[in-house]
């Protein structure tokens, strides 16, 4: 398992510094702040679009992860400067990152973060949903553990303290959008396939996320600070009830997946199976448990993240990629670029699991299958165009589905930059 393993990281570290990041590096936005919110399919950037406080924040959680990775000497000196820039220029982003969400995609008067900015940094989406608060935790968190800026570990602080209290209902589950002022608003950005859900699973797996960034954060300086301490003791007690609502209320024991779209009492509202979700939630699901340290909690979560990723290999995987749904017993075959991503670390961490556990069998089956996919990723999902990135969107045979962005509020390094970040972290500390 290690040989495959380490083949897919050498990979993926040289798509990592060769590709995203340069890219990323070249829509920055040095007149307004920020990067540009959009690219078309035809690489034609519209410098004017929106920015969405989404993109932003994934965007700061990316560059200042990656300079984690060099603070932990997991990348040096010499893999930024064969590229043609420096660690500090990765720094650089992160910092430019972080100014533009902290000073242009906050609401200092009623608090949280909107939806989406102008491109001169006014706000433009005004809705407060749950899922953006959520993620720019998770990337202030990430920046402070890169830089040690307290600010911004404040603000994250802030941001956690306001989803408690402005978006938690008395069923103990996370509500969605909100307007401007946190009062109720109909849930457009988070629901589709035709219905209109009061509650997701998309918003309480990266509400788990983003606490899980904090929690760490916050457990990196408790013993300098009892103030911390006292909040990372705070958070940890949101992460367990929020993983008592997903084994209990999310998980479907008898379908082996995560249900999607909820009524507030959490009554599921369609016949629904993203297959992306479920690999994604596997691996993240396990890391906020590792996280916890509670042995009997960790082995209860890795039951459910180990029934999910394998029958995603059983019932979604072809051997080569994933597709992206399922709903009503009908498959959407299309291969969606944070699909594959997730699926690479999905497969990878289920490979060590099975081998923590002493079953190499299924850990080979898995690391096979991880390298697969990796395969179809390099060949058809990497867009090799100059100045280009991933594709959206291709088909099952791998051609393209034109059309579809480049950039866009939800198209970002996360998912494809945080799949070679894991890599370089579980294959070089295994």
């Amino acid at each position: 398992m290690e040989k495959e393993l380490l083949e897919i990281t050498i990979e993926a570290k040289e798509e990592l510094l060769g590709r995203i990041i340069p890219f990323w590096r070249n829509m920055r936005d040095s007149d307004y702040g920020g990067y540009y919110g959009y690219m078309s399919y035809d690489l034609e950037t519209d410098r004017h679009f929106v920015k969405g406080c989404i993109l932003g924040s994934r965007i700061t959680w990316f560059f200042s992860n990656v300079y984690r990775l060099y603070k932990d000497g997991l990348l040096k000196d010499g893999d930024f400067t064969g590229h043609g820039y420096s660690a500090e220029d990765i720094l650089d982003e992160a910092k430019h990152a972080y100014a533009f969400l902290r000073d242009k995609c906050f609401d200092e008067v009623n608090g949280g973060v909107y939806w989406a900015v102008t491109y001169e940094g006014d706000p433009s989406d005004t809705t407060k949903h749950t899922y953006n608060q959520a993620f720019a935790i998770y990337a202030l968190s990430a920046y402070f553990m890169a830089t040690g800026d307290e600010e911004a570990l404040k603000r994250a602080i802030d941001l956690f303290d306001l989803i408690e209290y402005r978006c938690v209902d008395s069923k103990g589950g996370y509500l969605e959008a909100r307007k401007i002022n946190f009062a109720p608003e109909s849930n457009e950005k988070l629901s589709e396939n035709g219905v209109m859900a009061e509650k997701t699973m998309n918003t309480l797996l990266h509400i788990v996320e983003g606490y899980t960034g904090l929690y760490n954060a916050l457990k990196s300086v408790a013993d300098a600070s009892k103030e911390y301490a006292d909040k990372a003791e705070e958070v940890e007690k949101k992460l367990r009830a929020a993983l008592g609502v997903f084994s209990s209320k999310i998980y479907n024991i008898t379908l082996h997946r995560q249900e999607v779209f909820f009524d507030r009492y959490y009554n599921s509202l369609i016949d629904l199976h993203s297959y992306g979700h479920d690999i994604e939630g596997s691996w993240l699901y396990d890391e906020t448990a590792d996280a916890i340290g509670d042995p009997e909690l960790a082995h209860k979560i890795r039951r459910i993240t180990t029934d999910l990723s394998t029958n995603i290999l059983n019932v979604a995987f072809d051997g080569h990629s994933l597709a992206n749904e399922c709903e009503k017993g009908v498959v959407n075959e299309h291969r969606i670029w944070w699909v594959q991503a997730e699926t690479v670390v999905g497969f990878v961490n289920a490979a060590q699991r099975f081998t923590e556990a002493g079953n190499t069998e299924k850990a080979e089956e898995f690391i096979k299958a991880a390298y697969e996919q990796w395969k179809f990723i390099k060949t058809y999902v990497i867009d090799d165009r100059n100045g280009s990135e991933w594709f959206w969107e291709v088909n099952k045979d791998g051609t393209p589905i034109k059309g579809r962005p480049i950039v866009e509020p939800w198209k970002c390094p996360y998912h494809n930059g945080r799949m070679c970040i894991e890599l370089i972290r579980r294959a070089y500390k295994a």
